[in-house]
């Protein structure tokens, strides 16, 4: 796996002051707090007296007490894609999209995994979910945030970060979260591999379809392979309740999204304790064509597990994360949708 954590397009712009990327005021601390902006604005002049250093003490902080304090507060915890930091390109816009589906509730954890802007290591399979359940444990554990006001969000590589966070918690202790949005994802990375163009322009392996036998001679050299169906399929079997959202672009030339399809068929398929063909699942699954907004399937076994699958027609692989059809999954997971 190559992680691209050392290639910034930011270099010129310093992570460790959101206020520069249009936010009033935040708390980093190998992170980024984004408040709810109504929370911001009546809490202002308490925020702006914090300490400038107050990341190494969030306990005492003001955000950390509007998070951790009101009862009807919701977390986002974001998983961002390979390359840079939370600062790079369509991540802030992302930060403000994810947060504006209740501009007084939803809270936006933004986090760097080891090696990426600030954090310090170097990123590997294990370390990067690693940092994820550490993540979830503070939000749990320290902001007393309950799993059912959290949602755990990912774009690109962080979608196999979010998965894996995901499936570790529903296997080791049965922790269910309100819902978990998958933007641009994929299968795993060998498959991926296979049609994989850095930027949507340089390919890895695709040159070499007429030679399948060389293909799996690169194949066979990749170490972490970043499962995400089989984690998928092992959330949905294990976890009681489920709500799985997964949302695409056909204009996304980086991962196609051919990968959601195949997500979406392994996550209904491990719904039932003796599985189903593709066929059976299309005979029954629910679909609703929104004309220039693309097209939503859904699946529903016994209303406690939720599989929802948005292809958009435009968005490509990093902007589709600041589109509405991604703040509305976040309002319905997380129980912020108006319209009921």
């Amino acid at each position: 796996m190559l992680y691209l954590h050392k290639l910034r397009t930011t270099w010129w712009q310093d992570p460790s002051g959101p206020e520069q990327f249009g936010f009033l005021n935040g708390e980093t601390l190998y992170a980024w707090h984004v408040l709810p902006i109504a929370k911001y604005i009546a809490n202002e002049e308490a925020i702006l007296n914090d300490p400038v250093d107050s990341t190494a003490h969030i306990e005492d902080t003001v955000g950390f007490a509007l998070l951790s304090k009101d009862p009807t507060s919701r977390l986002v915890i974001n998983f961002h894609g390979n390359a840079g930091s939370v600062a790079q390109g369509w991540r802030t816009d992302t930060y403000r999209a994810l947060a504006s589906g209740a501009a007084d509730k939803i809270h936006v954890l933004a986090m760097d995994y080891r090696g990426f802007g600030y954090s310090t290591g170097s990123p590997e399979e294990q370390g990067l979910i690693s940092d994820g359940i550490a993540a979830v444990h503070w939000a749990m554990n320290v902001a007393r945030i309950p799993p059912d006001r959290i949602a755990l969000v990912g774009q690109s590589l962080g979608t196999a970060v979010a998965a894996a966070v995901a499936e570790h918690f529903a296997r080791v202790s049965q922790t269910e979260f309100a819902g978990l949005v998958l933007v641009a994802p994929f299968s795993d990375i060998p498959t991926l591999l296979l049609t994989y163009s850095i930027g949507g322009i340089i390919p890895i392996l695709s040159p070499l379809r007429p030679y399948p036998a060389l293909q799996k001679v690169f194949l066979r050299l990749v170490k972490e392979t970043w499962q995400t169906s089989s984690r998928i399929t092992n959330l949905v079997r294990q976890s009681r309740k489920v709500n799985l959202h997964l949302i695409h672009s056909k204009t996304d030339f980086e991962i196609s999204w051919q990968h959601s399809e195949s997500l979406f068929y392994a996550a209904a398929n491990a719904t039932s304790p003796s599985g189903m063909s593709i066929k059976q699942i299309d005979a029954v699954k629910f679909r609703q064509d929104l004309g220039e907004g693309g097209f939503v399937e859904s699946w529903n076994a016994g209303h406690t597990k939720k599989i929802s699958k948005h292809i958009v027609y435009y968005g490509g692989h990093n902007r589709l994360a600041t589109y509405p059809c991604v703040t509305r999954a976040i309002q319905q997971v997380l129980g912020c949708d108006a319209s009921k």
